[in-house]
């Protein structure tokens, strides 16, 4: 849209008499219906125009730019996860896969059991730390580029724009009446629409079940049918939240834009509109003389707000609708080359730099701020928890269980003997056979396992029974330090390298 061209034709004029106002110093503003007393500039003042009806559904224009090229890389990126790496294989097995009903996870060739919810703890503290400190850094980008609802209303916009047009296109279609044109691209957009969400839904229940066995299962009827429970509910909520829902779940539902003024400072990076070089703003000619027209470089195209997936006006200063898609930079950016102005009236700036505290160059040299260095040494300790725990964390486990039910007896030899349960772990995807014995008298005894040694199926936990006995001279009276010593072999490691696990107990004497 050049300079010159007007308003869409389904946005109506609002005439008011309210001069925009200056964007809020702190905070981020309810609604941008909020107007202020105008600076007393006495300069022309605006029209407001009415871009999005209130109540109507929502039509951005498809933006193009920098930042609509990240969103796409990033869109194709965050899918490519999605829809490709559970085909992957590692091992003989799916790459990634939570298998809930067996209790276990596998992300590539990493394997966790129930035992290791630690991990799993540690991975989602992560990522709500890593969130924290990337918001108080550069505000809302994981919205903007990387959240799903995001992600599926890009791809949706996608599908309206390759069925029904570009936006001016799609509001003629929704004002016309139904003939078997609009009803042949009506059913054409949901038959698409119905096959993403069935595919997306099918992809997130092959995360949680084997998808090479799923699918095939799926399409012959032998499904189980908590998997297809999953896939009919993600694929649902997809067409809900993505295609009904869409901006309503960011203004009315999402509870990350109430909370994320918690982590905003004035030297975190938003997308913000420059109050001083765009007021007072009024429509002009490309070749007018911008200094013989008294006003800012804003020429009120609305285009800023044309392309806003949620529909606000970033003029109206910081609002907690926005979700930083960078869309209305783009919008701008186009306008300003076709005016021949400079690029940036909005752009990634900080609140602190607007209000000339500091000039933009220094905006890196504030990250060095005490809530960015706080977030990021939390982050760093949970990070080096997780690669510790990982990088020391056994495959095989046991847990020495003393039996309070069983005292201290003589057996048929006429030994001392003790009993306990062992509780052993396997974590590994392997079988292993473990073998075991127990010293701390010159005469000790273990027995209740098999000669040839413990069978530990993979992934399993099991408890045996055993019992120690000794010679009565050497376990008088009291408790006497003892100890288990387990050896088993690691799949793929040489026949001379085995790992030995020593657990220590206590042998009761009479």
């Amino acid at each position: 849209m050049s300079a010159e061209e007007k308003p869409t034709p389904a946005a109506e004029p609002d005439h008011t008499d309210d001069h925009k106002s200056a964007p809020p110093k702190n905070g981020l503003s309810e609604t941008k219906a909020e107007k202020t007393t105008p600076p007393p500039s006495g300069k022309p003042k605006s029209a407001a125009i009415q871009i999005h009806p209130v109540g109507e559904r929502i039509h951005p224009k498809k933006a193009e730019g920098r930042f609509a090229k990240l969103r796409i890389a990033a869109v194709l990126a965050t899918q490519f996860v999605f829809y490709i790496v559970p085909w992957f294989n590692w091992s003989d097995r799916q790459a990634v896969l939570f298998n809930i009903p067996d209790r276990h996870f596998y992300i590539f060739g990493l394997s966790l059991g129930m035992g290791d919810l630690i991990y799993l703890a540690l991975l989602l503290m992560i990522c709500a730390f890593g969130l924290f400190w990337w918001t108080t850094i550069a505000g809302r980008l994981w919205c903007g580029y990387s959240c799903p609802q995001t992600v599926y209303t890009e791809i949706m916009l996608w599908i309206d724009n390759l069925v029904e047009g570009d936006r001016n296109k799609r509001l003629k279609l929704e004002k016309s009446p139904w003939n078997l044109t609009k009803i042949r691209i009506k059913a054409t957009k949901y038959l698409l629409i119905f096959l993403f969400c069935a595919w997306t839904g099918i992809t997130f229940a092959g995360w949680f079940t084997p998808i090479r066995e799923f699918v095939p299962a799926l399409f012959h009827g032998g499904a189980g049918g908590g998997a297809m429970f999953a896939a009919a509910f993600y694929g649902f909520m997809t067409f809900f939240m993505a295609h009904i829902m869409r901006e309503k779940v960011c203004l009315h539902m999402c509870p990350y834009a109430r909370f994320q003024s918690a982590m905003f400072d004035k030297d975190t990076l938003i997308i913000s509109y420059d109050y001083e070089r765009g007021e007072p703003r009024g429509a002009r000619k490309k070749t007018a003389d911008k200094e013989q027209t008294h006003l800012g470089d804003c020429i009120n195209c609305m285009m800023c707000v044309q392309v806003c997936p949620v529909g606000i006006d970033i003029r109206d200063g910081l609002q907690y609708q926005c979700i930083g898609c960078a869309a209305c930079i783009d919008a701008c950016d186009e306008i300003m080359d076709k005016m021949s102005y400079p690029r940036g009236l909005i752009r990634y700036t900080t609140e602190g730099a607007l209000e000339h505290e500091y000039p933009e160059s220094d905006i890196k040299k504030r990250l060095k701020r005490p809530r960015v260095t706080g977030y990021g040494a939390v982050l760093a300790v949970v990070v080096i928890a997780f690669i510790a725990g990982i990088s020391t964390r056994k495959m095989v486990e046991v847990d020495i269980l003393k039996d309070r039910g069983v005292m201290v007896r003589e057996n048929n030899r006429g030994w001392l003997e003790n009993a306990y349960n062992l509780r052993i772990i396997n974590n590994s995807e392997y079988d292993q056979t473990l073998t075991a014995g127990v010293k701390g008298f010159e005469e000790i005894a273990l027995t209740g396992l098999p000669e040839e040694g413990l069978k530990l199926p993979a992934r399993e936990t099991i408890t045996i029974p055993v019992q120690v006995s000794t010679i009565p001279e050497y376990a008088d009276k009291g408790s006497h330090p003892i100890e288990f010593t387990f050896t088993y072999q690691e799949a793929g490691s040489p026949e001379s390298e085995k790992v030995v696990i020593e657990e220590e107990a206590t042998f009761i004497g009479e």
